[in-house]
């Protein structure tokens, strides 16, 4: 099953937006979501803190900063097949 990570830290409006676009997305084309927290000090802060929400499919970053669903359906797509 396709891996899907949303990369987020507290107080983001982008990530609570790109949650519920990937929630959205799931229910089309399931997916296992995983969600991890930054937090300053923490080992992905510094790589990703100002990138986020970052998308990761299957390990790999797939979007930052906004994921469209018709472009995370089409991602998820090309996985399947």
């Amino acid at each position: 099953m396709t891996v899907v990570e949303l990369i987020s830290k507290d107080e983001c409006h982008l990530c609570d937006v790109a949650r519920d676009v990937l929630l959205k997305v799931q229910k089309a084309s399931p997916f296992e979501l995983r969600q991890t927290k930054i937090r300053e000090g923490d080992g992905l802060y510094e790589t990703y803190s100002q990138k986020v929400p970052v998308i990761l499919v299957n390990g790999a970053v797939a979007f930052h900063f906004k994921v469209r669903e018709s472009e995370l359906l089409a991602t998820l797509r090309s996985l399947e097949g």
